[in-house]
């Protein structure tokens, strides 16, 4: 492997990042894409890909033959970088109802790029390979990772998986670097989905993940830009009860609610800081629920750890919204010698670190990979 396409499909933008086999990027760029956009007169995700992406790729010399895709849940199959087959893509289009803003559109790239890449190879072999969010978390332990549901569900492999792995390994690999010393560690991913992870470090500086927010899917735990995150059953039954669908229920939880149902404005936290500082009610509210709840979720995982030592912030929110990061410090000013990290996130870097490792690996045992 000499270079690699990272390609990064989330629910509202697409980030691609060339890459050398240390994961360093040689060119980066970004677009962003959804149903929002799509509703402003914005671009769907093939019209963005035909676009933008096509062009690209035709600019490239040479054209890279390994890309390498992040895909949100791997569900309990799924816990290593694997190598993409027609058998692996039909596995994971049965996991697209556990993360539907995610993994429909990465499996929609990655289709794309496939019939694409290979009319420009002219039959060359390709590999195509996906790095899972949920595998960071497959170190749960069983009552982490357990809902206490009837057994006959428990069964059906309904459980915890978490989500946000990948960068929440790129988090603590970093801090590890940066700081031998720190065994117990936080990391906090806000942006437009916000999640929180409880991380021990060996000595030999190998992160593991102890506990984390999300769950079975990644609509559990922290308030987000347009999701709800934790929201008592209860609630839902009782609007069911009223005659609202499965498929109304899943629109307002996942695109309807968090920052932007809460403020009623927008599910971007900068504009919510401007019109909370003009006196805009609803982005008050946002916020203060959005603070409230993210404290709450990291008293949580310090007790996970039995303490911690380093709380780090990642993601567009947690590198860059100093007001948050003074908040949360003056908030928990009781915890004693806390140490506080931003840590810009990579999920692409880690994915290539992975790749590469993962060849080099099957390489040593035998194995063959394509």
């Amino acid at each position: 492997m000499t270079h690699a396409l990272v390609v990064n499909t989330g629910s509202s933008s697409v980030k691609l990042a060339l890459c050398d086999t240390s994961g360093r990027r040689l060119w980066q760029e970004q677009r962003s894409w959804g149903l929002s956009q799509a509703d402003a007169g914005g671009q769907q995700l093939a019209e963005l890909l035909e676009q933008w992406l096509s062009p690209l790729l035709a600019a490239l010399e040479p054209l890279p033959q390994l890309v390498i895709h992040r895909i949100v849940h791997g569900g309990a199959h799924f816990s290593a970088p694997t190598l993409l087959s027609p058998q692996v893509l039909a596995e994971l289009e049965n996991l697209v109802p556990l993360a539907p803003l995610h993994n429909g559109p990465a499996l929609e790239a990655i289709n794309w790029l496939q019939g694409q890449l290979e009319s420009q190879l002219q039959g060359s072999a390709i590999q195509q390979w996906a790095c899972f969010d949920t595998a960071f978390h497959a170190s749960l332990s069983e009552a982490a990772s357990t809902y206490a549901i009837p057994a006959s569900w428990r069964q059906q492999g309904l459980r915890r998986f978490g989500f946000h792995g990948l960068n929440h390994q790129h988090v603590g690999e970093t801090v590890a670097a940066r700081d031998p010393d720190i065994r117990r560690l936080i990391s906090c991913q806000l942006g437009a989905g916000c999640s929180l992870c409880a991380i021990e470090i060996d000595p030999q500086g190998q992160p593991r993940s102890v506990d984390t927010t999300m769950g079975f899917t990644p609509l559990e735990g922290l308030v987000m830009a347009s999701r709800s995150g934790s929201v008592d059953p209860g609630l839902l039954l009782h609007l069911m009860r009223q005659g609202i669908g499965v498929s109304e229920l899943d629109t307002a939880l996942n695109r309807q609610s968090g920052l932007l149902g809460l403020s009623e404005l927008s599910g971007d936290m900068r504009e919510l800081r401007l019109q909370a500082g003009e006196g805009h009610r609803g982005a008050q509210l946002a916020i203060a629920v959005f603070r409230h709840r993210l404290l709450q979720g990291i008293g949580a995982m310090a007790a996970s750890l039995g303490g911690v030592e380093a709380i780090a912030l990642s993601g567009g929110i947690g590198e860059h919204d100093d007001a948050l990061a003074t908040e949360l410090e003056q908030a928990l000013a009781w915890l004693p010698g806390l140490r506080w990290l931003r840590v810009a996130a990579d999920e692409e870097g880690l994915m290539v670190r992975l790749i590469a490792k993962s060849c080099v690996t099957s390489r040593r045992t035998g194995q063959r990979l394509a």
